[in-house]
């Protein structure tokens, strides 16, 4: 029986997984060596234990940079099968992750069959599946809404998820005092402005970090806590960055 939580507290307590034993051997790398990055933080090894067909791989320091493509169905592109094939034909030319940025319909079968069937790293992006999966208007969601959007994404078996908390009440503050060049131009980083600016409520993903936190390590999952258009949409936000950095790397 499992006697840890997560990749990373298996490798603080010095147990080697399944999962780094392959990771090992496809970076030609002493297992010790990768067990020892995984516990200090460097290295992820995006797993949810609910991805039973996943074929693992490793993230970070010292290892090969990874490829990840982008899919997913839209309003222009409906049939699921054309965007498996995608899926497939990726993987067969060598990329390790799927990003999975549907954001049209009932995408839960989507998604169920890409961990069921994908070999591939598979991630997400609640902010966008959030409004579809509710069918409401944006401004009628609440902070709970995001947060069990994201534990749906978990309990379906994706390995990570791309997060939108760079944009709080303070940085919509500091927008609002210093002029744009231009517009957000993150379509999550957009959607959780708005709702915002909406509700007048703190940015979910930034309040109910810490729940997010446990769901993830309930389904041994990765948390993407900042995408890199976040940073570049909301600016004065570094001493925050590294909050949230801190309690991904101290999480044990």
């Amino acid at each position: 029986m499992e006697n840890y939580t997560t990749q990373m507290d298996a490798a603080r307590k010095g147990i080697i997984t399944p999962q780094m034993k392959i990771v090992a051997e496809k970076e030609h790398m002493a297992v010790e060596a990768l067990r020892d990055l995984v516990a200090k933080g460097q290295v992820a090894i995006c797993a949810n234990k609910k991805h039973t067909c996943l074929n693992p791989e490793g993230v970070g320091s010292m290892l090969r940079t990874k490829i990840n493509v982008n899919l997913g169905v839209s309003r222009d592109c409906k049939d699921y099968n054309i965007e498996m094939e995608k899926v497939m034909s990726a993987v067969n030319m060598g990329a390790e992750a799927i990003m999975d940025l549907s954001s049209h319909g009932n995408t839960q079968p989507f998604r169920q069959k890409l961990t069921s069937e994908c070999p591939a790293m598979i991630g997400t992006v609640p902010i966008y599946d959030s409004v579809i999966h509710y069918q409401r208007d944006l401004a009628e969601l609440t902070a709970k809404d995001f947060i069990d959007v994201v534990r749906l994404h978990a309990e379906d078996g994706v390995d990570f998820v791309t997060l939108h908390c760079g944009i709080t009440r303070k940085t919509i503050e500091q927008i609002r005092k210093h002029k744009r060049k231009m517009n957000i131009v993150s379509r999550g980083g957009s959607l959780v402005f708005a709702w915002m600016s909406m509700t007048g409520q703190e940015n979910p993903f930034y309040e109910y970090f810490d729940e997010i936190l446990d769901i993830s390590v309930k389904n041994m999952m990765l948390r993407s806590p900042l995408v890199m258009h976040a940073a570049r949409d909301v600016w004065p936000m570094l001493p925050m960055y590294a909050r949230l950095k801190n309690w991904c790397v101290l999480e044990s």
